[in-house]
């Protein structure tokens, strides 16, 4: 057995004839007479490895008899050309090491309810689909970092643990950060960006944010991860064009890195395609109203739209729709109310189609102190917790604005995947917190 590093099935491409030594787990096996078929898995790619009895010595064909599903396994073989499989090549095998023979798997081909694969989620994270979302999930992760690095923003790392609430404390999660002092996670770094976008310009943070809402919806995680970008002197229609760029950006990068991926999760990207190349639709928040009276929702101005009116909204659409100007009354403190109709606010949601609903939500902030301070007032929140973010206004104050997006919201949509708790290695939802 080799004690150094192992090619990785995924640059076997390059390979065809070399004999190489491989690690990995067994995946599948199927046996036609004298021959072995090994799916051999390294969390790179998947690998058809053929094991052919008058080729092989006695030992190596007994041991792969032995093998059994997530089986550790060390196979040397010629690696040669299969235009049929996947990555194009498969190994003809002539030597096979048993390192670890897996006994009693518990994750059976059979149809398991979704509590028992939660419950197992540590092993289920094993599976091809779930191996194929994480690998969505990091290549938006990395592109997220390389769309902002290369437009020079500054990435801030924001507090996790905060003094206060932004707005109230039912839905935070409190602890004891002294012996009288409580501390709350962070339901979003947003507070934090603004005064760093004074001094740096462009910043965005990225990070897990916590949410303590009693809500078991598809739709939401009690911790998830969060993108939030924060920028001075953009305004709301600057704000809208960075939203749409981005998403796009995002999109592009998982059809170009992912397909395999995609293919395995069985993803129709016919609107992954259109949502890169399409202009997205700007619908007014009172213009959204009527579409949805139209579509027989009881809604009228004032109203908050729920996952039914989100996906309403997008039908005809193969792009993300942005809703815009939502009432100010509904709206966080901090959102700029509109100068020529001030009874809403210069806010944006996306939404994205398929039923996804809301992947950003953003807005331009208010940049004038006195307004602010009535709007803090205004909702009865602690001012002496808020006197730094109002330093922010007092102290060269500017129009700046920004947006957060849900990593997990994001990757369920690229991925096709109707629950968000198959969208992070380890979900905590109400209710679950193991493994």
């Amino acid at each position: 057995m080799s004690n150094g590093p192992s090619p990785s099935i995924s640059g076997l491409s390059s390979r065809v004839g070399e004999t190489v030594t491989l690690k990995g787990w067994l995946y599948n096996r199927r046996d036609s007479g004298k021959i072995r078929f090994l799916v051999l898995r390294d969390g790179s790619g998947y690998l058809q490895c053929v094991v052919v009895k008058k080729e092989v010595p006695e030992e190596v064909w007994e041991a792969s008899g032995e093998l059994t599903q997530e089986s550790t396994l060390e196979v040397t073989g010629v690696v040669r050309e299969a235009p049929r499989q996947e990555g194009g090549v498969e190994l003809g095998v002539t030597g096979l090491t048993v390192l670890s023979l897996c006994r009693d798997w518990p994750i059976t081909p059979k149809e398991h309810g979704v509590d028992f694969l939660m419950s197992q989620r540590h092993l289920w994270l094993r599976s091809s689909k779930q191996v194929a979302i994480l690998k969505v999930r990091s290549e938006v992760e990395s592109a997220i970092h390389d769309f902002f690095h290369s437009r020079e923003y500054t990435k801030v790392d924001s507090p996790i643990l905060t003094p206060n609430a932004c707005e109230g404390t039912s839905n935070l999660f409190e602890t004891q950060y002294t012996e009288d002092e409580k501390a709350y996670l962070s339901q979003s770094g947003q507070l934090y960006l603004e005064p760093a976008c004074a001094a740096l310009g462009k910043v965005y943070c990225f990070g897990p944010t916590f949410r303590a809402e009693k809500s078991k919806t598809r739709r939401h995680l009690r911790e998830f991860w969060m993108v939030e970008p924060e920028v001075a002197f953009l305004e709301i229609d600057g704000l809208m064009d960075l939203a749409e760029e981005f998403v796009k950006e995002l999109t592009a990068r998982v059809l170009d890195r992912r397909k395999e991926d995609l293919k395995r999760l069985e993803r129709d990207t016919t609107v992954l395609e259109a949502t890169v190349s399409k202009r997205f639709p700007r619908i007014d928040y009172r213009d959204a109203v009527e579409i949805l009276k139209g579509k027989g929702f009881p809604v009228e101005f004032g109203d908050d739209f729920g996952g039914d009116e989100e996906t309403a909204l997008t039908q005809g659409f193969d792009t993300p729709v942005m809703v815009t100007r939502y009432p100010t009354a509904i709206k966080s403190f901090y959102m700029q109310p509109d100068p020529k109709d001030p009874d809403v606010v210069l806010g944006l949601d996306m939404l994205a189609p398929e039923g996804y609903g809301e992947i950003i939500g953003g807005s331009q902030r208010i940049h004038d102190h006195d307004l602010l301070l009535s709007r803090i007032r205004q909702h009865e929140l602690p001012l002496e917790a808020f006197q730094w973010y109002l330093d922010v206004r007092k102290y060269g104050s500017f129009p700046h604005s920004g947006f957060g997006m849900g990593l997990e919201r994001f990757t369920a949509w690229m991925s096709g995947v109707p629950h968000l708790r198959e969208c992070i290695p380890y979900p905590r939802m109400l209710y679950r917190i193991y493994p």
